[in-house]
């Protein structure tokens, strides 16, 4: 069983894979505590779910793609059957997590199904976790079908991540570097000109969900 927050029809908001439609599942709990967080109402709650029962439910949306989310879907062990059965049952699956450790049930990055697209949220300092929370093992072992994103707060944060970028070493190679803004705190336009005038080699990117909606908070 799992403890579900939420399911529902949505439309990718980031990652390569912004814009499609998508069936979107979030798992509750969060064992870290962004200060910038927009999914606070995934912390608890919750309805328990046999992974029969969510795979019926995405179904019934009829989407091809699938977002496993949280909080961090990592926190639950039976996550890890889901996404298998996701897989078999030929979808494309994305699984957003946050690459932090600091809980003993948290299921390593290495124990994601084969097939899934991980999605790491590497939290750089504004999101007020600490760097040593940063599970630089599980990243090392990312592959060319995954991505690193890096929120921003501000310029603070931007050159932090991109001295990582540009480090060429603490990133496995292949692997898709995303630097998004933190609204309002981080206007948009910043950012991507910082990146153009730094010549990155990175993406940006803004939270397409939230500019399609701007005021609904839950169900987008």
């Amino acid at each position: 069983m799992l403890l579900i927050n939420e399911i529902y029809p949505a439309i990718c908001g980031e990652s390569r894979f912004i814009g499609r439609p998508c069936t979107l599942v979030r798992l509750t709990g969060c064992h870290i505590r962004c200060v910038w967080c927009d999914s606070a109402h995934s912390f608890s709650g919750g309805q328990a779910m046999a992974v029969d029962e969510i795979l019926a439910e995405v179904a019934a949306n009829g989407f091809s793609t699938v977002l496993v989310t949280g909080g961090e879907p990592l926190l639950q062990a039976g996550v890890v059957d889901l996404m298998k059965a996701l897989v078999a049952d030929g979808r494309t699956i994305l699984l957003e997590t946050s690459g932090a450790l600091g809980h003993d049930k948290l299921v390593p990055l290495a124990e994601v199904p084969a097939g899934v697209h991980r999605i790491v949220d590497l939290k750089a300092p504004g999101s007020g976790i600490s760097g040593d929370l940063i599970d630089w093992a599980g990243i090392a072992g990312l592959g060319s079908g995954d991505e690193i994103k890096i929120v921003c707060a501000g310029r603070s944060d931007y050159e932090w991540g991109r001295e990582l970028v540009r480090a060429g070493d603490r990133f496995p190679a292949g692997v898709a570097v995303t630097f998004s803004p933190v609204q309002p705190d981080l206007p948009p336009r910043d950012l991507a000109e910082w990146i153009l005038a730094d010549r990155l080699d990175a993406f940006f990117q803004i939270q397409l969900h939230r500019a399609v909606w701007p005021d609904t908070d839950r169900g987008v």
